[in-house]
């Protein structure tokens, strides 16, 4: 291994990243991986591009949706790329400096898309406790400043701890027994003291992983409340069928990353439950909200419909 060592401080020049080890058939994986990656950018753009051009969904809600299709773009653009490099091109090593952006990007579109989650449980706790208020607190302009409140607070909390890292010495092993550049396992690898490390570990998992689904869940115990207040069933359901895309999206975020903490065991087990626990969200949200959303199917339908009546009059003629 080369170091280059600065005073206490020891860097290698590069981290080995295992990935799978010698797992049957994970070629098969990798394409599996490929074909996520490519229906997640291509489903994310046509939502992006499908809200951006039609003013009829310039609403809180849809503000949401871009939002948390551009954190899905973002987020798997800096995973499978990098996966497909380091495996199947047979070159698991990374340098230094790109293993910390690798691990900046990752961490960031991450946290983007939980507190994107926040938001669009707020917005529905919003339209169904507080129906007559909702124009008044929730419009385009509130939307603006929470997203641009996002985007820089986890702009700078990424960085900080990302530069954490560049405090730590590796000096003893350059392995990172992970599928990228995993900021959890690396805190595990450095030999200079790392406890105030860890602890900051704790309180960003804390703010990141723990928050979010204890306030989502909390939403969704305040609208339940609400619709137990309406008289009618019928009412009921129409209430929550507005909820049936976010929770949706909830579900698919959150079930692999559960379902990879309780029941993985071994480590090619825990790898490939990892990486679909980061890479499904993003190929399945634009899907639900396009299955789910009646306002995005009319939109396609049309479309569709206005491309293909050109086509139907030259074969009638």
């Amino acid at each position: 291994m080369s170091f280059s060592q600065n005073i206490s401080i020891v860097h290698p020049e590069y981290f080995f990243i295992t990935g799978l080890t010698d797992a049957p058939y994970s070629t098969y994986f990798y394409i599996f991986l490929f074909i996520i990656y490519f229906i997640s950018v291509i489903g994310n753009l046509i939502v992006l591009l499908i809200i951006a051009l039609h003013r009829s969904l310039h609403s809180p809600m849809y503000i949401c949706v871009f939002n948390l299709a551009l954190a899905d773009i973002g987020e798997i653009n800096a995973l499978i790329p990098n996966m497909m490099k380091l495996f199947v091109f047979d070159s698991q090593y990374i340098s230094y400096n790109a293993c910390l952006a690798n691990m900046f990007f990752v961490s960031f579109f991450i946290t983007v898309q939980t507190y994107t989650l926040v938001v669009l449980a707020f917005d529905r706790f919003i339209a169904i406790c507080l129906p007559l208020r909702y124009n008044a607190i929730v419009n385009n302009k509130f939307m603006a400043i929470v997203f641009s409140v996002i985007w820089i607070f986890n702009t700078c909390m990424v960085t900080m701890t990302t530069s954490m890292i560049t405090t730590l010495s590796f000096c003893k092993s350059n392995v990172i027994e992970s599928w990228y550049c995993d900021y959890d396992r690396m805190m595990r690898m450095p030999c200079n003291d790392s406890s105030i490390h860890q602890f900051m570990v704790f309180i960003i998992e804390a703010f990141f992983l723990v928050a979010p689904p204890f306030i989502i869940l909390l939403s969704y115990v305040g609208i339940f409340l609400a619709l137990c207040k309406i008289t009618t069933w019928e009412g009921r359901f129409k209430a929550l069928k507005t909820c049936v895309s976010h929770l949706l999206v909830v579900l698919s975020f959150y079930l692999p990353i559960i379902s990879n903490i309780v029941v993985a065991s071994s480590a090619n087990a825990k790898i490939i439950g990892g990486t679909l626990s980061l890479t499904l969200p993003p190929m399945l949200n634009p899907i639900i909200y396009v299955l789910t959303t009646a306002k995005i199917k009319d939109l396609i339908r049309k479309m569709l419909n206005n491309r293909s009546a050109p086509i139907r009059a030259n074969v009638s003629k």
